[in-house]
């Protein structure tokens, strides 16, 4: 099959979130289909990837939709009826370049990322056309609005989750819309009462983060990874400095907390301390897992599954989650992961974990187990593959 990939943002490098999403499901399929990118680049840096995105896709172009435009885009749609988000993303060129290549290479369908990107193919019926979501994004604006927040902050967010809530209707618009999560699945097929949606999941590669023979033999080190800039993030990591980790330091008064993630904004930076390690960009994360006692994931809002539990899954670490993004993984409590919603039972299983060696062991053997049968990304791939036919059964 030939096939369109349609970008919100340049896949490369592939380190977090909807970068490397796309990155690892295009390497996987490029042995067997004709593959194809269209995406906008920010920077220039962004456009520098070229030719490393060249080894996996026959054709890469980018829209050069620089951050200022990006802004002018909102400013002049603030009474519009459309997510900020979507406006942000909004390209005549970008449309114009999209309907030439249809045009000129007949594609047997188009892989569009994110509601950001719904617009520029929601009208196209000569087409098959996949939209995959992230996640459901009116699930997650519900969700913000259990964190308190200033008076300006909670208008402009209640706003935004009007606005996007009325706007993912386009994903009936569409052949097949996906979403990462079951528990996002469900939520979206009773908001928008649609027949068409499916699950890919997001995946880890096993390549990168497998089980490195890690040592369960120390309790010292607990790890939060992530993109810094990230609301949820900075949100989860503040919550558990502020609430969490003192009841821990009760029993392991010298436990170290290490946030690894790029680009940590001022609040994040003001963690750091003796005892509360903020590392900014990390190449290798892999090894920085390896170096763990206990991955926590406290987040009180989002949507989706995280790329952080998945990846310490992996790698055998035990996890300490929150319940966001845990129902969609159809696992049970323990399994690789415990969750738990109330702080003061949070921090009792971290404290459980790092007072037992052969419970970590145990929790994060289970972990592994699960990734390798259900989250691989060689497993999704496939599954997206079978979805492609599905809507092009004589490619």
């Amino acid at each position: 099959m030939k096939i369109l990939f349609l970008a919100n943002r340049v896949p490369y490098p592939p380190y977090r979130g909807d970068k490397l999403k796309i990155f690892n499901l295009a390497k996987r399929l490029k042995s067997k289909h004709e593959l194809h990118l269209l995406t906008f680049a920010q920077t220039e840096e962004d456009m520098s990837y070229k030719a490393e995105l060249e080894k996996i896709f026959t054709e890469v172009h980018f829209i050069y939709l620089p951050k200022w435009k990006s802004a002018v885009n909102c400013l002049s749609g603030l009474f519009s009826s459309k997510p900020l988000q979507v406006l942000y993303f909004q390209s005549s060129a970008l449309q114009q370049k999209l309907d030439e290549l249809i045009t000129k290479h007949k594609y047997d369908a188009v892989h569009v990322q994110h509601l950001r990107m719904s617009p520029y193919l929601a009208g196209r019926k000569d087409i098959s056309r996949i939209l995959d979501l992230p996640d459901a994004f009116s699930l997650y604006w519900e969700r913000r609005k259990t964190v308190k927040r200033g008076l300006l902050t909670t208008l402009f967010e209640n706003i935004e989750q009007d606005r996007v809530l009325k706007y993912e209707h386009i994903l009936k618009e569409y052949n097949m819309a996906l979403t990462c999560s079951s528990e996002d699945l469900a939520y979206l097929q009773k908001i928008h009462h649609t027949d068409n949606l499916r699950l890919l999941p997001n995946g880890v590669d096993m390549t990168t983060f497998s089980p490195r023979d890690h040592d369960y033999s120390h309790d010292h080190t607990i790890l939060f990874t992530g993109n810094m800039d990230y609301a949820p993030n900075v949100d989860a990591v503040g919550y558990f400095t502020g609430t969490i980790l003192p009841l821990i330091r009760l029993k392991f008064p010298k436990v170290k907390f290490v946030i690894a993630g790029q680009r940590p904004v001022k609040k994040v930076l003001e963690l750091a301390n003796e005892n509360v390690i903020v590392t900014g960009f990390i190449k290798d994360l892999a090894a920085t897992y390896n170096s763990a006692s206990v991955v926590v994931a406290p987040l009180r809002f989002g949507a989706g599954t995280q790329n952080k539990v998945l990846e310490a899954m992996a790698m055998g670490v035990p996890v300490v989650c929150s319940h966001i993004g845990f129902g969609g993984l159809g696992i049970n409590s323990g399994e690789g992961a415990i969750m738990q919603r109330d702080p003061t039972a949070f921090a009792k299983s971290v404290i459980e974990l790092l007072s037992s060696e052969d419970k970590r062991r145990k929790v994060g053997g289970e972990g592994i187990n699960i990734i390798r049968t259900r989250f691989d990304w060689d497993i999704i791939a496939l599954q997206l593959e079978e979805y492609f036919k599905e809507l092009t059964p004589n490619p």
